[in-house]
């Protein structure tokens, strides 16, 4: 028996520079608890960890940032699809 086919799912439209922000702001936060708290020598990588963290974020805001102004505007709002058909 065939079923009818459901339609496509349309991307959510999220922020994802706030989220970027988020987490890049949660490594610095991070990185100054180590650098107050000072760790043992052999846990001192946690610090280029949450560097490499901070430079991640840096990174995907300029390319998050770089994408948007690339991309065309929708031609028609999304509207988000809830009925289960």
């Amino acid at each position: 028996m065939n079923q009818p086919r459901r339609p496509e799912l349309q991307p959510l439209k999220t922020n994802d520079t706030l989220t970027i922000l988020t987490g890049t702001g949660l490594w610095a936060v991070a990185l100054v608890v180590l650098l107050v708290a000072q760790p043992d020598p052999e846990y001192r990588w946690w610090i280029w960890t949450c560097v490499s963290g901070i430079c991640g974020g840096l990174f995907g805001i300029w390319f998050v940032r770089r994408r948007n102004r690339r991309r065309p505007p929708p031609e028609e709002p999304i509207e988000p699809t809830t009925a289960i058909l």
